[in-house]
């Protein structure tokens, strides 16, 4: 009986090999600055690419605090505020005080900052469907639905 053991021990070691590699992978192509690049001319903006990642991440998470975006990204608390600051001057952004904690000034998006990544999000669309023009819809599906379950592990 030890033997099934080690043997699946084994085997979730090697998967984690692999899982961590394709991790790296991922994170590694979506660090790189020419992607940003060509996700703002494919969905045909102007935009600097520092603002970028700054501008989605307010999007998807806002209303959020400068701190735990800066959290977030990896990125230095000074960095995000002059990023969001500049967002905001761009009336991309909106700054205001948190429901939750007066202390603390949170970013939302903007009606034309959400205009901005509706646009976005429809070049991410155009892009992804080249990514997956090889899988079948199943694949795809599957793929979804367990990444989103992974993402929600590891965020507990």
């Amino acid at each position: 009986m030890s033997s099934n053991k080690n043997v699946q021990d084994t085997h979730i070691t090697e998967q984690m090999k692999v899982l961590h590699s394709a991790l790296l992978t991922i994170v590694s192509v979506m660090n790189q600055p020419r992607n940003d690049e060509k996700m703002i001319e494919e969905a045909g903006i102007k935009l600097d690419r520092a603002l970028f990642s700054v501008l989605v991440g307010i999007e998807r998470l806002g209303p959020i605090g400068v701190v735990e975006l800066a959290e977030r990204t990896g990125r230095d608390y000074t960095t995000i505020s002059r990023q969001v600051a500049r967002l905001e001057k761009l009336e991309l952004v909106i700054r205001r005080e948190s429901d939750a904690d007066r202390r603390v000034r949170e970013a939302v998006i903007s009606a034309k900052g959400k205009a901005m990544t509706d646009l976005i999000d429809a070049a991410r669309e155009r892009m992804g469907n080249e990514v997956f023009r090889d899988w079948s819809r199943d694949e795809i599906d599957v793929f979804v639905r367990l990444l989103d379950k992974f993402a929600r592990a590891l965020n507990k």
